[in-house]
């Protein structure tokens, strides 16, 4: 199983579009957490997703692009696909 990270840029949208985002891209199996190896979660940075799954990195790029064109606004979309990941100061997940 791959593990992606996702950055999704809304240009001049406010928060209540990035929470519809948030919306649309859990629909489609993106989560804003990542879990450590001893099991904690953290909260991404805002606009960031972890996606885990057999899906290529065009196909999960597909899925991230469907879920931006809801908001109906002009989005920029990276998709990074990992061999390992390792983060500082993230919050946990409550």
């Amino acid at each position: 199983m791959a593990s992606f990270t996702i950055r999704v840029v809304l240009h001049d949208a406010d928060w209540e579009e990035y929470a519809e985002l948030h919306q649309y891209m859990e629909e489609k199996g993106f989560s804003r957490t990542i879990t450590s190896k001893s099991g904690v979660t953290y909260a991404l940075p805002d606009a960031e997703y972890n996606f885990a799954g057999d899906e290529k990195l065009e196909d999960v790029l597909i899925l991230a692009k469907a879920a931006a064109a809801k908001t109906k606004r002009r989005h920029s979309i990276l998709v990074t696909e990992s061999k390992g990941r390792t983060w500082s100061n993230l919050s946990p997940q409550v």
